[in-house]
């Protein structure tokens, strides 16, 4: 197992504001470019009212690998997306979340991972780590050059219902987003 990049140490400072990326690491296992990453965040008391009130929140992770270019604009090799759906349900009192590769409706989930927890620090320690998630094949970026990997995270307010997304614009009560980048060195250096 070859580790591409290390935490933080190595990459650009997370972006200030309520969240913050504290481990971010990528690693070649099986032929595939796997992300482990954690972020922290807490809920503010709007959006944790919301949610008690049965309001789902959607959270969006998404993690790209470019190429840097000096004489164009970068070129994005790889790229992969996890939607996050995180609902309370009053009857069951248990929290669900639903976890996949394209954004969820609220008509139907589609196809998603679902899992439900007793309370809500559980269900919201399940939103904020990342472990061996799986973002590219490694025979898609090319060894010949270093890459970078833009991984950024962030509470998607354009999937709440239409009051909520006109009162949650320009809140900062609204505001969960965080990114890092790190550079990937080419296959083969260390």
């Amino acid at each position: 197992m070859l580790l591409l990049a290390c935490a933080l140490a190595q990459a650009d400072p997370p972006t200030p504001g309520p969240a913050a990326i504290t481990q971010l690491m990528v690693q070649r296992v099986d032929g595939e470019l796997e992300l482990s990453a954690e972020v922290q965040f807490e809920l503010s008391a709007q959006v944790e009212d919301a949610l008690h009130k049965g309001i789902p929140m959607f959270f969006v992770a998404e993690a790209e690998i470019v190429r840097e270019r000096w004489y164009w604009t970068d070129k994005t090799v790889a790229s992969a997306t996890r939607h996050m759906r995180l609902a309370y349900q009053p009857l069951t009192r248990r929290w669900r979340l639903n976890v996949g590769a394209r954004p969820i409706e609220t008509s139907g989930l589609g196809v998603t991972l679902a899992q439900t927890f007793d309370s809500l620090p559980e269900a919201l320690a399940s939103v904020q780590r990342f472990g061996r998630w799986p973002i590219a094949r490694a025979a898609d970026i090319p060894s010949d050059s270093a890459h970078l990997l833009r991984f950024r995270f962030g509470l998607d307010v354009s999937q709440l219902p239409r009051p909520f997304q006109i009162g949650a614009v320009g809140q900062s009560e609204w505001s969960i987003a965080a990114s890092a980048s790190v550079k990937l060195p080419a296959e083969g250096s260390k």
